[in-house]
């Protein structure tokens, strides 16, 4: 087996499901998006990735059928035995298989929701389940204020798995702080923290910084901007890919490698669609940034409210 090097993961939320929000689909994916097509593409990323050292996989129940086929990606590899997975709960898939869903996903942090889904994710992956985060946690859920939720998610913990939040929008930061205050029998709760970092938006940095002085795993999600930051992007910031051309590095290993640089980060994780984007995304590791390429690329965060309502407007397709 090849040597796990990598600090990359990958995530399996845009090829796991026929419709997501990253730019250019049409073009990766094509129009040809059945269960059987994106099965066959999962193992091709997955594989891709395992060759190019990467031990870290990212699903969640809501990803299409995301965790089925990282299990049958395992089934048939039966030699790799040093894969760590995460997956997430919290959300549920509602979208049919369908690009032109109304709904793709439906949101709900309950404690049978929470009961529901550990089943479903238990029943896929088993005793390989590392680490399950509740999935965009946020202050106006509940979930950071539950308290039978914790006792049920500490049995999980004690149980050997460890816990986490995944966090989007605006108040990221917020949602992080609160997590890490979180303490169920005087042992803390959450010690994964799973959020969106990248140049355009930083604002949970510091709150990250913190979680890992705090003794938890940082995962950075999002670090191409659902791809913003990726080669040929109709929205890329200009800023960023003429700095990119600057530096003759491709746009997407550009915003991985500035995530990498992040002394926080545990993993960042790639969302490639296919092998060769993957290959891309790890010659990331490969990327020195320097003191002053680094602070340049801080320079071109967007204010958090435009970006989370920039990325709430962009279309499933």
């Amino acid at each position: 087996m090849t040597v796990g090097t990598s600090q990359l993961g990958i995530g399996l939320a845009a090829v796991a499901r026929p419709a997501y929000i990253t730019s250019g689909r049409a073009a990766d994916l094509g129009s040809h998006r059945d269960v059987d097509e994106l099965r066959g593409r999962t193992d091709a990323v997955l594989d891709a990735a395992y060759a190019a050292g990467i031990r870290y996989v990212d699903v969640a129940r809501s990803y299409g059928r995301a965790e089925e086929f990282l299990a049958g990606w395992l089934q048939r590899r039966p030699e790799i035995d040093d894969v760590e997975i995460g997956s997430k709960w919290g959300y549920r898939y509602v979208g049919g298989w369908q690009v032109e869903a109304s709904v793709h996903e439906v949101k709900d942090h309950s404690l049978e929701a929470f009961t529901e889904q550990l089943a479903e994710t238990a029943a896929l992956l088993g005793p390989r389940l590392a680490i399950y985060h509740v999935h965009s946690a946020t202050p106006d859920t509940g979930v950071l204020d539950d308290a039978a939720l914790h006792r049920a998610l500490a049995g999980l913990r004690d149980r050997g798995v460890r816990v986490g939040v995944s966090t989007s929008g605006p108040a990221q930061a917020e949602t992080v702080r609160r997590a890490l205050e979180i303490r169920v029998g005087g042992a803390p709760l959450f010690t994964s923290i799973q959020s969106t970092w990248n140049v355009l938006e930083t604002s949970v940095g510091p709150a990250l910084a913190e979680a890992a002085d705090a003794g938890a795993r940082v995962i950075i999600k999002e670090a191409v901007a659902n791809g913003r930051l990726t080669p040929g992007a109709p929205d890329s910031p200009p800023a960023v890919v003429a700095l990119a051309a600057e530096l003759g590095v491709p746009l997407d290993q550009l915003a991985i490698a500035a995530a990498l640089a992040q002394p926080w980060a545990w993993r960042v994780l790639s969302g490639a669609v296919d092998p060769l984007q993957v290959t891309s995304n790890a010659a990331a590791t490969a990327v020195a940034l320097s003191p002053t390429v680094l602070s340049t690329l801080g320079e071109l965060a967007e204010e958090p409210g435009t970006y989370w309502s920039s990325r709430s407007a962009r279309p499933w397709s």
